[in-house]
Protein backbone atom coordinates (compact mmCIF):
# COMPACT_ATOMS: atom_id res chain seq x y z
CA UNK A 1 0.00 0.00 0.00
CA UNK A 2 1.11 3.65 -0.44
CA UNK A 3 2.43 5.48 2.49
CA UNK A 4 0.28 8.10 4.46
CA UNK A 5 -0.24 11.03 2.97
CA UNK A 6 -0.96 12.94 6.06
CA UNK A 7 1.10 12.90 9.65
CA UNK A 8 -0.29 12.35 12.69
CA UNK A 9 -0.45 15.46 15.08
CA UNK A 10 1.36 15.56 18.16
CA UNK A 11 1.87 12.42 19.75
CA UNK A 12 1.38 13.71 23.11
CA UNK A 13 1.43 9.92 24.84
CA UNK A 14 5.02 9.67 23.82
CA UNK A 15 6.34 12.79 23.92
CA UNK A 16 9.95 12.65 25.45
CA UNK A 17 9.70 15.25 28.27
CA UNK A 18 13.04 16.93 28.54
CA UNK A 19 15.16 16.37 31.74
CA UNK A 20 14.01 18.17 34.80
CA UNK A 21 17.10 20.12 34.94
CA UNK A 22 15.61 21.94 31.11
CA UNK A 23 13.32 24.54 31.13
CA UNK A 24 11.43 25.41 28.06
CA UNK A 25 11.88 28.54 26.82
CA UNK A 26 10.65 29.35 22.97
CA UNK A 27 9.22 26.93 19.95
CA UNK A 28 9.72 27.31 16.67
CA UNK A 29 7.16 25.35 14.54
CA UNK A 30 6.99 25.07 10.60
CA UNK A 31 3.92 23.41 9.65
CA UNK A 32 3.13 21.98 5.75
CA UNK A 33 -0.53 22.68 4.86
CA UNK A 34 -3.48 20.27 5.30
CA UNK A 35 -4.21 17.95 2.72
CA UNK A 36 -4.96 19.74 -0.95
CA UNK A 37 -5.95 18.64 -4.28
CA UNK A 38 -3.14 18.22 -7.27
CA UNK A 39 -1.73 21.12 -8.66
CA UNK A 40 -2.24 20.03 -11.82
CA UNK A 41 -4.89 17.73 -13.73
CA UNK A 42 -3.58 13.92 -14.13
CA UNK A 43 -4.78 10.15 -14.75
CA UNK A 44 -8.13 11.36 -15.16
CA UNK A 45 -8.45 9.48 -18.77
CA UNK A 46 -9.12 5.40 -18.84
CA UNK A 47 -8.48 3.11 -17.13
CA UNK A 48 -7.22 5.41 -13.97
CA UNK A 49 -10.17 7.58 -13.97
CA UNK A 50 -9.59 9.86 -11.42
CA UNK A 51 -11.53 12.75 -11.16
CA UNK A 52 -10.78 15.91 -13.10
CA UNK A 53 -12.85 18.32 -10.54
CA UNK A 54 -12.67 17.27 -6.66
CA UNK A 55 -15.42 18.09 -4.76
CA UNK A 56 -14.24 18.29 -1.12
CA UNK A 57 -13.84 22.43 -0.59
CA UNK A 58 -17.78 23.06 1.17
CA UNK A 59 -16.39 24.13 4.45
CA UNK A 60 -14.95 27.40 3.25
CA UNK A 61 -17.62 28.48 0.57
CA UNK A 62 -18.84 31.29 2.71
CA UNK A 63 -17.15 34.15 2.94
CA UNK A 64 -17.20 37.22 5.18
CA UNK A 65 -15.24 40.17 3.56
CA UNK A 66 -14.22 43.78 5.33
CA UNK A 67 -15.57 46.21 3.00
CA UNK A 68 -15.71 50.41 2.99
CA UNK A 69 -19.19 51.71 3.99
CA UNK A 70 -17.86 55.30 3.06
CA UNK A 71 -18.87 57.44 0.10
CA UNK A 72 -15.88 59.72 -1.18
CA UNK A 73 -15.54 62.88 1.50
CA UNK A 74 -17.22 61.03 4.37
CA UNK A 75 -15.98 60.34 7.87
CA UNK A 76 -13.07 57.91 7.77
CA UNK A 77 -13.89 56.38 11.24
CA UNK A 78 -13.31 52.61 10.51
CA UNK A 79 -16.62 52.24 12.65
CA UNK A 80 -18.54 52.53 9.24
CA UNK A 81 -17.23 49.66 7.65
CA UNK A 82 -19.02 47.03 6.97
CA UNK A 83 -19.25 43.13 6.29
CA UNK A 84 -20.02 41.84 3.47
CA UNK A 85 -21.51 37.99 3.14
CA UNK A 86 -20.76 36.28 -0.06
CA UNK A 87 -19.82 32.53 -0.99
CA UNK A 88 -16.95 31.25 -3.60
CA UNK A 89 -18.06 28.94 -5.69
CA UNK A 90 -15.88 27.59 -8.71
CA UNK A 91 -16.68 27.79 -12.21
CA UNK A 92 -16.05 25.09 -15.01
CA UNK A 93 -15.11 25.72 -18.35
CA UNK A 94 -18.08 24.83 -19.71
CA UNK A 95 -19.75 27.72 -17.16
CA UNK A 96 -21.07 24.80 -15.26
CA UNK A 97 -20.54 24.82 -11.47
CA UNK A 98 -21.07 22.00 -8.75
CA UNK A 99 -20.95 23.18 -4.77
CA UNK A 100 -18.14 22.20 -3.04
CA UNK A 101 -15.77 22.17 -5.90
CA UNK A 102 -12.17 22.82 -5.33
CA UNK A 103 -9.79 24.63 -7.24
CA UNK A 104 -6.40 22.98 -8.02
CA UNK A 105 -3.89 22.99 -5.61
CA UNK A 106 -6.75 24.44 -2.90
CA UNK A 107 -6.95 23.19 0.70
CA UNK A 108 -9.92 21.10 1.14
CA UNK A 109 -11.89 20.15 4.17
CA UNK A 110 -9.90 16.95 4.87
CA UNK A 111 -7.26 19.42 5.04
CA UNK A 112 -9.01 21.78 7.12
CA UNK A 113 -9.62 19.57 9.67
CA UNK A 114 -6.39 18.08 9.81
CA UNK A 115 -4.92 21.50 10.23
CA UNK A 116 -7.36 22.50 13.36
CA UNK A 117 -6.59 18.85 14.96
CA UNK A 118 -2.56 19.69 14.40
CA UNK A 119 -3.53 23.15 16.71
CA UNK A 120 -5.32 20.90 19.06
CA UNK A 121 -2.28 18.93 19.21
CA UNK A 122 -0.33 21.80 20.00
CA UNK A 123 -3.19 22.74 22.75
CA UNK A 124 -3.05 19.61 24.57
CA UNK A 125 0.73 19.51 24.45
CA UNK A 126 2.15 23.26 25.27
CA UNK A 127 -0.67 24.20 27.57
CA UNK A 128 -2.54 20.99 28.79
CA UNK A 129 0.29 18.76 29.39
CA UNK A 130 3.96 20.80 29.83
CA UNK A 131 1.98 24.12 31.23
CA UNK A 132 4.23 26.35 28.67
CA UNK A 133 1.74 28.59 27.31
CA UNK A 134 -1.37 29.95 29.40
CA UNK A 135 -5.08 28.45 28.84
CA UNK A 136 -6.58 31.53 27.61
CA UNK A 137 -4.38 33.86 25.36
CA UNK A 138 -4.81 37.43 26.53
CA UNK A 139 -1.77 38.98 25.20
CA UNK A 140 -0.73 38.52 21.08
CA UNK A 141 2.94 39.08 21.99
CA UNK A 142 3.13 36.01 23.70
CA UNK A 143 2.61 34.07 20.33
CA UNK A 144 4.01 34.66 16.53
CA UNK A 145 2.17 33.33 13.72
CA UNK A 146 3.08 33.56 10.23
CA UNK A 147 2.13 31.94 6.72
CA UNK A 148 3.17 32.03 2.89
CA UNK A 149 1.22 34.73 0.95
CA UNK A 150 -0.66 31.29 -0.54
CA UNK A 151 -4.32 30.52 0.69
CA UNK A 152 -3.81 26.89 1.08
CA UNK A 153 -1.01 27.91 3.80
CA UNK A 154 -2.83 30.96 4.98
CA UNK A 155 -6.61 28.83 5.41
CA UNK A 156 -3.97 25.81 7.27
CA UNK A 157 -2.46 28.44 9.58
CA UNK A 158 -5.69 29.79 10.69
CA UNK A 159 -7.06 26.43 11.10
CA UNK A 160 -4.57 25.81 13.52
CA UNK A 161 -4.42 29.18 15.56
CA UNK A 162 -8.62 28.15 16.21
CA UNK A 163 -7.35 24.31 17.13
CA UNK A 164 -4.35 25.87 19.56
CA UNK A 165 -6.70 29.00 20.83
CA UNK A 166 -10.27 28.89 19.72
CA UNK A 167 -12.48 31.92 20.00
CA UNK A 168 -13.78 30.89 23.80
CA UNK A 169 -9.68 30.98 24.76
CA UNK A 170 -8.70 34.08 23.24
CA UNK A 171 -9.30 37.59 24.95
CA UNK A 172 -11.65 40.25 22.49
CA UNK A 173 -8.19 42.14 22.62
CA UNK A 174 -5.79 39.50 21.36
CA UNK A 175 -6.48 39.01 18.12
CA UNK A 176 -3.08 37.98 16.88
CA UNK A 177 -1.55 39.19 13.65
CA UNK A 178 -0.70 36.58 10.46
CA UNK A 179 2.38 37.89 9.45
CA UNK A 180 2.58 37.77 5.43
CA UNK A 181 5.99 38.74 3.61
CA UNK A 182 6.40 40.04 -0.34
CA UNK A 183 7.18 37.35 -2.43
CA UNK A 184 10.81 39.05 -2.93
CA UNK A 185 11.48 38.69 0.58
CA UNK A 186 10.24 35.18 1.70
CA UNK A 187 11.83 32.79 3.06
CA UNK A 188 9.95 30.35 4.37
CA UNK A 189 10.94 27.86 1.29
CA UNK A 190 13.75 28.12 -1.19
CA UNK A 191 13.00 31.15 -3.13
CA UNK A 192 14.25 30.13 -6.49
CA UNK A 193 11.78 33.38 -7.97
CA UNK A 194 13.90 35.46 -6.06
CA UNK A 195 17.43 34.10 -6.29
CA UNK A 196 18.50 33.62 -10.02
CA UNK A 197 21.71 31.38 -8.67
CA UNK A 198 19.54 28.81 -6.55
CA UNK A 199 17.20 28.35 -9.42
CA UNK A 200 19.77 27.56 -11.72
CA UNK A 201 21.24 25.28 -9.26
CA UNK A 202 18.17 23.74 -8.53
CA UNK A 203 17.48 22.99 -12.84
CA UNK A 204 20.90 21.75 -12.58
CA UNK A 205 20.86 19.62 -9.83
CA UNK A 206 16.47 18.20 -11.90
CA UNK A 207 18.40 17.88 -14.94
CA UNK A 208 20.99 15.35 -13.24
CA UNK A 209 18.23 13.26 -11.40
CA UNK A 210 17.02 12.88 -14.72
CA UNK A 211 20.03 11.36 -16.23
CA UNK A 212 20.80 9.46 -12.99
CA UNK A 213 17.55 8.19 -12.18
CA UNK A 214 15.33 7.74 -15.67
CA UNK A 215 16.69 4.61 -16.44
CA UNK A 216 15.35 3.31 -12.61
CA UNK A 217 11.77 3.95 -13.82
CA UNK A 218 11.98 2.37 -17.49
CA UNK A 219 10.99 -1.11 -15.54
CA UNK A 220 7.35 0.55 -14.33
CA UNK A 221 6.40 1.65 -17.52
CA UNK A 222 4.85 -1.85 -18.84
CA UNK A 223 2.83 -0.85 -15.33
CA UNK A 224 2.14 2.68 -15.41
CA UNK A 225 2.19 3.94 -19.08
CA UNK A 226 -1.49 2.71 -19.89
CA UNK A 227 -2.70 5.66 -17.26
CA UNK A 228 -0.57 8.14 -18.64
CA UNK A 229 -1.49 8.13 -22.21
CA UNK A 230 0.60 5.71 -22.96
CA UNK A 231 3.81 8.03 -22.47
CA UNK A 232 6.76 6.35 -20.34
CA UNK A 233 7.07 7.80 -16.80
CA UNK A 234 10.24 9.94 -16.02
CA UNK A 235 11.53 12.41 -13.83
CA UNK A 236 11.26 15.22 -16.90
CA UNK A 237 8.54 13.33 -18.98
CA UNK A 238 4.99 14.22 -19.72
CA UNK A 239 3.39 14.83 -17.14
CA UNK A 240 6.41 14.42 -14.85
CA UNK A 241 7.17 11.68 -12.16
CA UNK A 242 6.52 14.51 -9.38
CA UNK A 243 3.08 15.50 -10.78
CA UNK A 244 2.08 11.53 -11.00
CA UNK A 245 3.34 11.45 -7.36
CA UNK A 246 1.73 13.91 -6.24
CA UNK A 247 -1.95 13.12 -7.44
CA UNK A 248 -1.65 9.70 -6.16
CA UNK A 249 -0.82 11.09 -2.59
CA UNK A 250 -3.43 13.88 -2.53
CA UNK A 251 -6.43 10.92 -3.90
CA UNK A 252 -4.98 8.37 -1.19
CA UNK A 253 -5.29 11.55 1.16
CA UNK A 254 -8.85 11.90 0.29
CA UNK A 255 -9.78 8.17 -0.19
CA UNK A 256 -10.20 8.30 -3.69
CA UNK A 257 -9.13 4.14 -5.22
CA UNK A 258 -6.63 4.54 -7.44
CA UNK A 259 -5.19 2.20 -9.56
CA UNK A 260 -3.85 -0.62 -8.00
CA UNK A 261 -0.05 -0.20 -9.37
CA UNK A 262 0.06 2.90 -7.27
CA UNK A 263 -1.06 1.14 -4.04
CA UNK A 264 2.58 -1.37 -4.17
CA UNK A 265 4.90 -0.16 -2.39
CA UNK A 266 7.52 -0.94 -4.84
CA UNK A 267 6.25 1.20 -7.34
CA UNK A 268 5.54 4.36 -5.05
CA UNK A 269 9.11 3.66 -3.29
CA UNK A 270 10.60 3.87 -6.46
CA UNK A 271 9.38 7.13 -8.04
CA UNK A 272 9.74 8.51 -4.54
CA UNK A 273 13.25 7.53 -4.62
CA UNK A 274 13.57 9.55 -7.98
CA UNK A 275 11.39 12.56 -7.25
CA UNK A 276 12.91 13.41 -3.94
CA UNK A 277 16.39 13.04 -5.75
CA UNK A 278 15.56 15.72 -8.31
CA UNK A 279 13.65 18.37 -5.93
CA UNK A 280 16.25 17.93 -2.72
CA UNK A 281 19.70 16.46 -3.59
CA UNK A 282 20.76 19.95 -4.24
CA UNK A 283 20.68 20.49 -0.21
CA UNK A 284 23.39 18.24 -0.04
CA UNK A 285 25.89 21.09 -1.28
CA UNK A 286 26.73 24.31 1.10
CA UNK A 287 25.76 26.88 -1.79
CA UNK A 288 21.91 25.60 -2.45
CA UNK A 289 21.80 25.35 1.48
CA UNK A 290 23.23 28.29 2.17
CA UNK A 291 20.64 30.11 -0.30
CA UNK A 292 17.68 28.01 0.36
CA UNK A 293 17.47 27.66 4.05
CA UNK A 294 20.22 30.41 5.35
CA UNK A 295 17.88 33.27 5.63
CA UNK A 296 14.95 31.16 7.09
CA UNK A 297 17.62 29.78 10.32
CA UNK A 298 18.66 33.04 10.24
CA UNK A 299 15.44 34.43 11.36
CA UNK A 300 15.05 31.23 14.05
CA UNK A 301 18.39 32.03 15.49
CA UNK A 302 18.42 35.80 15.72
CA UNK A 303 15.07 35.05 17.48
CA UNK A 304 16.01 32.96 19.75
CA UNK A 305 19.22 35.01 20.27
CA UNK A 306 16.35 37.66 21.45
CA UNK A 307 15.23 35.42 23.96
CA UNK A 308 18.01 34.77 25.78
CA UNK A 309 19.72 38.00 25.98
CA UNK A 310 16.12 38.82 27.19
CA UNK A 311 14.77 36.16 29.31
CA UNK A 312 11.32 37.05 30.80
CA UNK A 313 10.94 40.50 28.87
CA UNK A 314 10.74 38.81 25.59
CA UNK A 315 7.63 37.44 26.12
CA UNK A 316 7.27 35.38 22.71
CA UNK A 317 7.01 32.19 23.61
CA UNK A 318 5.81 30.54 20.22
CA UNK A 319 6.30 30.79 16.24
CA UNK A 320 3.99 29.11 13.79
CA UNK A 321 4.90 29.25 10.37
CA UNK A 322 2.71 28.28 7.79
CA UNK A 323 4.72 26.26 4.86
CA UNK A 324 5.45 24.31 2.57
CA UNK A 325 6.89 20.33 1.81
CA UNK A 326 9.93 21.58 0.09
CA UNK A 327 10.63 23.71 3.02
CA UNK A 328 10.24 20.56 5.87
CA UNK A 329 12.69 19.00 3.63
CA UNK A 330 15.33 21.53 3.18
CA UNK A 331 15.44 22.33 6.36
CA UNK A 332 16.14 18.70 7.52
CA UNK A 333 18.48 18.15 4.42
CA UNK A 334 20.26 20.99 5.39
CA UNK A 335 21.02 19.91 9.09
CA UNK A 336 21.36 16.23 7.84
CA UNK A 337 18.61 14.17 9.54
CA UNK A 338 16.12 14.36 6.03
CA UNK A 339 14.79 10.40 5.45
CA UNK A 340 14.44 11.42 1.61
CA UNK A 341 11.35 10.61 2.09
CA UNK A 342 8.37 13.13 0.65
CA UNK A 343 6.99 15.27 3.50
CA UNK A 344 3.26 14.44 4.12
CA UNK A 345 0.84 16.89 4.43
CA UNK A 346 0.60 18.74 8.11
CA UNK A 347 4.06 17.38 8.80
CA UNK A 348 6.45 19.83 10.88
CA UNK A 349 9.67 20.39 12.04
CA UNK A 350 9.96 21.58 15.91
CA UNK A 351 12.58 23.81 17.49
CA UNK A 352 12.53 23.76 21.19
CA UNK A 353 14.98 26.27 23.15
CA UNK A 354 15.64 25.08 26.42
CA UNK A 355 17.39 26.91 29.72
CA UNK A 356 19.63 24.97 32.01
CA UNK A 357 18.12 26.26 35.54
CA UNK A 358 19.96 27.04 38.29
CA UNK A 359 20.89 24.91 40.69
CA UNK A 360 20.89 21.77 38.44
CA UNK A 361 24.09 20.87 38.51
CA UNK A 362 27.24 21.89 36.57
CA UNK A 363 28.60 19.71 33.15
CA UNK A 364 31.42 17.62 33.87
CA UNK A 365 34.34 18.59 33.99
CA UNK A 366 35.23 17.20 30.25
CA UNK A 367 32.30 18.33 29.08
CA UNK A 368 32.58 22.12 30.25
CA UNK A 369 36.84 21.62 28.97
CA UNK A 370 35.18 20.34 25.06
CA UNK A 371 32.05 23.09 25.25
CA UNK A 372 34.69 25.61 25.71
CA UNK A 373 37.68 24.69 23.70
CA UNK A 374 35.33 23.78 20.74
CA UNK A 375 32.69 26.82 21.03
CA UNK A 376 34.28 30.22 20.30
CA UNK A 377 31.08 31.57 23.09
CA UNK A 378 33.66 31.57 26.32
CA UNK A 379 30.31 32.21 28.30
CA UNK A 380 29.75 30.91 31.61
CA UNK A 381 26.37 32.12 32.13
CA UNK A 382 23.57 29.82 31.72
CA UNK A 383 23.30 27.14 29.12
CA UNK A 384 21.20 26.71 26.42
CA UNK A 385 20.42 23.86 24.67
CA UNK A 386 18.24 23.21 21.04
CA UNK A 387 16.10 20.48 20.41
CA UNK A 388 14.95 19.43 17.07
CA UNK A 389 11.58 17.09 16.34
CA UNK A 390 10.23 15.66 13.32
CA UNK A 391 7.38 13.35 12.55
CA UNK A 392 7.26 13.08 16.55
CA UNK A 393 10.93 12.15 16.59
CA UNK A 394 13.80 13.63 18.36
CA UNK A 395 16.43 14.13 15.23
CA UNK A 396 20.05 13.90 16.29
CA UNK A 397 21.91 16.46 14.48
CA UNK A 398 25.65 15.62 13.36
CA UNK A 399 26.51 19.14 14.03
CA UNK A 400 26.30 18.20 18.02
CA UNK A 401 27.31 14.68 18.08
CA UNK A 402 30.68 14.73 19.27
CA UNK A 403 31.17 15.28 23.21
CA UNK A 404 30.90 18.36 24.34
CA UNK A 405 28.72 19.84 21.96
CA UNK A 406 25.31 18.41 23.45
CA UNK A 407 23.85 18.12 26.57
CA UNK A 408 25.37 15.28 28.37
CA UNK A 409 24.20 11.70 27.83
CA UNK A 410 21.57 13.55 25.49
CA UNK A 411 22.80 13.87 21.92
CA UNK A 412 19.49 14.81 20.84
CA UNK A 413 20.14 18.35 22.96
CA UNK A 414 22.52 20.25 20.93
CA UNK A 415 24.37 23.16 22.42
CA UNK A 416 22.95 26.61 21.48
CA UNK A 417 26.41 27.95 20.85
CA UNK A 418 27.31 24.95 18.18
CA UNK A 419 23.92 25.30 16.50
CA UNK A 420 24.04 29.02 16.20
CA UNK A 421 28.27 28.63 14.93
CA UNK A 422 26.86 26.34 12.15
CA UNK A 423 23.60 28.91 10.98
CA UNK A 424 25.91 31.58 11.14
CA UNK A 425 27.91 29.35 8.34
CA UNK A 426 24.66 29.14 6.69
CA UNK A 427 23.99 32.72 6.65
CA UNK A 428 24.71 34.37 3.14
CA UNK A 429 26.68 37.44 4.15
CA UNK A 430 25.55 39.13 0.85
CA UNK A 431 22.44 36.90 0.21
CA UNK A 432 21.44 39.41 -3.14
CA UNK A 433 24.84 38.99 -4.47
CA UNK A 434 25.15 35.37 -3.85
CA UNK A 435 21.82 35.36 -5.83
CA UNK A 436 23.41 36.55 -8.98
CA UNK A 437 23.81 33.94 -11.89
CA UNK A 438 27.41 33.66 -11.22
CA UNK A 439 27.25 33.38 -7.62
CA UNK A 440 30.28 34.57 -5.36
CA UNK A 441 33.34 32.19 -5.95
CA UNK A 442 33.70 30.66 -2.55
CA UNK A 443 30.39 30.87 -1.05
CA UNK A 444 29.67 27.38 -0.44
CA UNK A 445 31.61 28.14 2.58
CA UNK A 446 33.39 24.88 3.89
Amino acid sequence: MTEKATAQPHDIDNYPVAPKELELQQVHIYVRHGERTPVGVRLTGQPANLPQYWSFCKTARRLQASVSGLAQGEDTDESADDFLRARKIVEREDGHSVDGDCLLGELTDVGRMSTYNYGKSLRHLYIEKLGFLPDTLHKSDEVYFRTTNIPRTTESLQQIIHGLYPTSKCHVDAVPPLFVRNAKDENLFGNASSCKRLEILLIGFAQAAATAYNHTLEPLDKKLSKYIGGNPIRVDGKPRASGILDTVRAAVAHNIKVPPEFEEKGVIDVIERAVVTEWFAGYKTEEVRRLGMGRLLQDLSEKMDHKVEHGEKDPLKILVHSTHDTALAGLTSTLDVFDEKWPPFTASVTFELFKKTAGSGQSGFLQTLLRLSTSPFRSSGPEYFVRMRYKNKDMHLPICADEGRHLEGKPEFCRLEVFRERVKELTPKDWEKECEPAGIAGAGGK
